[in-house]
């Protein structure tokens, strides 16, 4: 276990979410969560349910689906990728399925309440978290748009709308 906590400390260290941070504090994020463990086609996260939890990819991928008789793979959250924040922080009922991808897919899952209590007992270490993930979805919402104006282009033709 102790193994296992020294070698998170050392992933995360490495990650965009945790540059700021000492290993002291990026050792203490990983106190407030708990590691998850998938396999290929688990579903880690339903359509409709609202998000109780944020998930950092350690290691395997994730996709996120949209369509309840017809899925169509929509995302790709890759190892050092935060996902499920939408739902976390906005309380809105899920749009997209998340499922692994490969077996041996290892999340950090941070659970509402442990959030709640992290931003009370470390809130610097909060702050980085919500730093982390308004760039991913400033991220998801880049790549979105490139994708509406790619298919509008290729629908309509160049600079028509």
């Amino acid at each position: 276990m102790v193994t296992e906590k020294i070698d998170l400390a050392q992933f995360l260290n490495q990650q965009y979410l945790c540059e700021s941070l000492t290993i002291k504090e990026v050792t203490t994020l990983i106190d407030y969560t708990e590691l998850a463990t998938f396999n290929k086609g688990d579903i880690i996260a339903e359509i409709g349910d609202v998000g109780e939890a944020l998930y950092f990819v350690i290691e395997g991928q994730t996709a996120l689906f949209a369509g309840n008789k017809t899925e169509s793979q929509v995302g790709l959250i890759k190892a050092g990728e935060l996902m499920g924040e939408m739902s976390f922080f906005d309380r809105e009922p899920r749009s997209v399925r998340a499922k692994a991808l490969k077996d041996g897919t290892r999340l950090l899952k941070l659970s509402r309440a442990m959030y709640k209590r992290l931003r009370v007992e470390h809130p610097y270490i909060a702050v980085n978290l919500l730093e982390h993930a308004i760039i991913s979805l400033d991220h998801l919402f880049r790549q979105v748009s490139q994708d509406v104006s790619t298919f509008s282009s290729y629908i309509y033709g160049p600079g028509k709308k």
